[in-house]
């Protein structure tokens, strides 16, 4: 299902449309049912309110397809498709899930049209020429900071548990990575799909190798299931996390289970609480702003932060590309990704973006903070 857009408002997942022909055409997808919809609603809601932060950008105009996959990698492939051969867009946004985030970026670089990724990717796809950036700090980056928190608390025994697919993978591999250098131990390597409705044997396991601590690789609603296992069982240890956490829907349904977990976030979360000098302040209030004025409601998660800095990301190359040439040409879709690859220093709510060719992310550790779950609020833990 398409929608075209010129004012955005996500209500129950409906947009308005509109007849007028823009200069600028984004596709941008995400995953509005299935599995991955409880992190995908809030990323469509980011990209409305980043629409409504900034709709012309040197006097053009944007037009903003949006299209739902359902949490299907195939679907996002086809969406690809269909928004570069059919609408002609000059850039691609998306997705929800990694696994179709990866399909995604397949297509944008076979059919040579610059896409910017809100899901995490391990790494760039095979082509002559890139194409996709991504916005999230990456998974290695996310454990790293984790992995220096546990080593911090004094926890050497970690038992891991995660999704079944890309994303699961690259938490686990971030966790081993940063055993040499913070002295942790990851004992166990649990997965479960994300349509699973219960981990009682993963948690077992965990159990059994008697860890200091859990590292949750799951996202969303989703990632409550482990911690109310453990908690089931009576686990009394130390439980940390990614920012793929920071959603209304599992501090919902992790209840009790999930207070006191760590994570590793961009600053975007407790934006009221960080010094008053740091980078991410002033934009994060104002995107705070805009995004309650386009839905009528509070941001409470990380997701919908994520889509706004990509529009910043796009916006910024937007501008230099429009200098040589017009939209609606691969002329002009090749000026964006060399201006997207030559972004320096670009503020957003999540990091300081700093792209080059042959890296797919552009982000470092000022991208991250410590926030804690306590009285199912995030508070920023320095």
């Amino acid at each position: 299902m398409r929608r075209t857009v010129s004012i955005l408002a996500l209500v129950a997942g409906v947009f308005a449309a509109t007849a007028a022909q823009a200069d600028i055409t984004i596709g941008f997808v995400t995953s509005l049912s299935g599995p991955g919809a409880s992190i995908g609603i809030p990323y469509g809601r980011g990209i409305a309110a980043a629409y409504e932060y900034k709709k012309v950008i040197n006097g053009e105009t944007i037009r903003l397809i949006q299209l739902d996959d359902g949490s299907d990698p195939s679907a996002a492939t086809r969406n690809a498709r269909k928004l570069v051969e059919e609408e002609k867009v000059d850039l691609l946004i998306g997705t929800a899930t990694a696994p179709s985030t990866i399909a995604m970026a397949a297509v944008a670089s076979e059919l040579k049209v610059p896409m910017i990724a809100v899901s995490p990717i391990g790494k760039l796809p095979e082509s002559p020429e890139q194409w996709v950036v991504s916005v999230p700090q990456p998974a290695s980056l996310l454990v790293k900071i984790v992995a220096d928190r546990m080593k911090r608390d004094g926890m050497k025994n970690i038992g891991y548990i995660g999704f079944s697919d890309a994303w699961g993978d690259l938490v686990y591999n971030g966790a081993k990575a940063a055993e040499a250098t913070d002295d942790i131990k990851v004992q166990t390597n649990e997965r479960y799909a994300r349509t699973d409705t219960s981990v009682t044997a993963q948690t077992l396991k965990v159990l059994a190798a008697r860890p200091d601590a859990v590292l949750d690789g799951g996202s969303g609603t989703q990632g409550a299931l482990p911690l109310l296992s453990l908690a089931e069982r009576g686990f009394k240890g130390k439980t940390y996390g990614t920012v793929a956490l920071v959603n209304p829907d599992f501090v919902h349904v992790g209840g009790k289970a999930a207070e006191g977990i760590q994570v590793s976030a961009g600053p975007v979360i407790v934006a009221e609480q960080l010094p008053d000098d740091h980078f991410a302040k002033k934009l994060a209030l104002d995107f705070r702003a805009v995004y309650q004025k386009t839905h009528n409601i509070p941001t409470t998660d990380g997701f919908s932060a994520y889509s706004f800095d990509a529009w910043l990301i796009f916006a910024n190359a937007a501008e230099q590309a429009l200098k040589t040439t017009k939209p609606g040409t691969s002329a002009f879709r090749g000026a964006l990704r060399d201006a997207i690859l030559s972004t320096r220093e670009l503020p957003g709510v999540h990091a300081i973006y700093n792209f080059k060719p042959g890296a797919v992310t552009g982000v470092d550790e000022r991208s991250l903070v410590i926030v804690r779950l306590t009285d199912g609020a995030w508070k920023y833990a320095p």
